[in-house]
């Protein structure tokens, strides 16, 4: 225990502010990691690995062991090897995300797109849900998916509510598949998504949840889609997003969640005021371009 204070008291003596502009580097990388994998599974297990490794920390600080210190300095570089393994899902979907940051800094859309798609996804949505005809839409964001797109019928079509009815109709053709669109297109129908491997549905009270919902949430884990899901059983409406579900959707709260989904500070990994900051910035630009 003296040794440690010791260490402590060395180390305060020898602070500068060099050293504090180092740490505060090194807490900003841990929190930007820890941002990243926010609620993800792997969020769970970093918890615990952190606990353990702080408390392994102290008890070897406080207490000379000198075989179970050799045995941690031996597991060291296993354990190195071990984590990009572990955690191969989350960082690939953080390296997405840090390739999305740009996106903040791209031309927004224009009001009347927006409202476009979001009348017709909306409009389908519901009046699928009034005849209780399941269906499952994924939007596309900053990802492609075009690798689950080549697993349906490739449409290219303008995106409007009468043809999505039109795909998700009983028994027609492409009613069992996923439908991908693309910004103003219909990219795909009929479309094969992976199933949901975290257990979030099978672990819920309700277990009327099938292979739409599991699909709507497995498309959700590998990538930044959003799906909306029309159950066949009940015409209730979800929405899958990073993993999460949200359930009993009417039109109202549906449309809010599409309006909130396109709006540009909900893309990209920076914080919300530095968001606003970069508004301002292009508003400030335009406004003086228009002078």
């Amino acid at each position: 225990m003296s040794n440690f204070l010791t260490d402590i008291t060395f180390f305060f003596d020898r602070l500068d502010w060099l050293s504090v502009v180092d740490l505060l580097l090194v807490m900003g990388i841990f929190f930007l990691l820890f941002s990243l994998v926010r609620g993800t599974q792997a969020m769970v297990l970093l918890r615990g690995m952190i606990l353990l490794v702080i408390g392994i920390a102290l008890l070897t600080a406080w207490l000379q062991l000198p075989a179970f210190s050799w045995l941690l300095r031996a597991a060291l570089s296993p354990l190195l090897i071990a984590i990009p393994v572990i955690f191969a899902p989350e960082i690939r979907r953080a390296l997405e995300r840090l390739g999305r940051a740009g996106a903040l800094f791209m031309p927004e859309l224009q009001p009347e797109i927006i409202r476009h798609r979001i009348d017709a996804l909306v409009s389908a949505t519901q009046r699928l849900a009034d005849n209780r005809y399941g269906a499952l839409i994924v939007i596309e964001r900053e990802r492609h998916l075009d690798e689950f797109a080549e697993t349906g019928v490739e449409l290219n079509a303008q995106l409007s509510a009468q043809l999505l009815m039109q795909i998700f109709f009983i028994n027609t053709p492409l009613h069992d598949g996923a439908v991908i669109v693309r910004d103003e297109q219909l990219l795909a129908a009929g479309c094969v998504l992976p199933l949901s491997a975290s257990g979030t549905l099978s672990r819920s009270v309700e277990r009327e949840m099938g292979l739409r919902h599991r699909a709507a949430m497995g498309i959700s884990e590998v990538s930044d889609a959003v799906a909306v899901v029309v159950s066949e059983e009940t015409g209730s409406i979800s929405v899958a997003l990073n993993g999460r579900m949200i359930r009993r959707l009417d039109q109202s709260r549906l449309r809010s969640i599409l309006i909130a989904f396109y709006r540009p500070q909900a893309q990209g990994i920076l914080p919300l005021w530095v968001s606003r900051v970069l508004t301002r910035l292009r508003s400030s630009q335009a406004e003086a371009q228009g002078q």
